[in-house]
């Protein structure tokens, strides 16, 4: 038997942006209720940071500013922001936020994603000798990597929401704004 979730208060964004004072980024808070249907995260960067120009390619996104402030950049400019701004950012549309002197804190709410999963890898043929490696495999890589497997993307996985970055050289999740891992 399922349980509807009930309805309810699941946070206070003042007291989060108050306790937050002083802290560098990341995740303040995320919605966890089991059998949603939305994602929503509170996130802070630290002042005169920001999440560099991304595109989110399937999710809109809504963002309301709830502390700090900053400039939200698109095609078509850029736009102060300060708290109380609601934004409506658009599927496939690139943007950028960089804070403030005094940082930024955001709530974000999209329709939930599949979660991430972790797969057992397929069976693997035996790998080439070594002198039978495709010419364009760098001898460190083809060592590194036993041969050919693919290299190892987690330093890509957001620890904070599992969002896989899109982008080789990220270093902050462009959902969240997360750092990621060090590669």
């Amino acid at each position: 038997m399922s349980r509807t979730p009930a309805p309810g208060v699941v946070t206070d964004t003042a007291r989060l942006v108050r306790d937050a004072a002083g802290e560098d980024r990341g995740a303040l808070w995320r919605l966890a209720e089991p059998g949603r249907q939305l994602d929503s995260n509170v996130i802070r960067l630290a002042p005169d940071t920001g999440v560099a120009g991304h595109v989110e390619p399937d999710l809109d996104v809504l963002v309301c500013v709830v502390g700090g402030g900053g400039q939200l950049e698109t095609a078509d400019g850029r736009q102060d922001l300060a708290p109380g701004a609601v934004l409506w950012l658009p599927h496939g549309v690139r943007r950028s936020l960089t804070a403030g002197p005094d940082g930024l804190c955001y709530l974000t709410v999209h329709r939930r994603r599949a979660g991430l999963t972790i797969a057992s890898a397929p069976a693997e043929a035996p790998a080439p000798a070594p002198a039978e490696a495709p010419a364009s495999t760098p001898a460190s890589a083809s060592a590194e990597h036993g041969g050919g497997e693919a290299a190892c993307l987690l330093h890509l996985v957001c620890p904070g929401c599992g969002r896989l970055a899109q982008e080789s050289g990220a270093r902050f999740c462009s959902r969240c704004g997360e750092e990621l891992p060090a590669a």
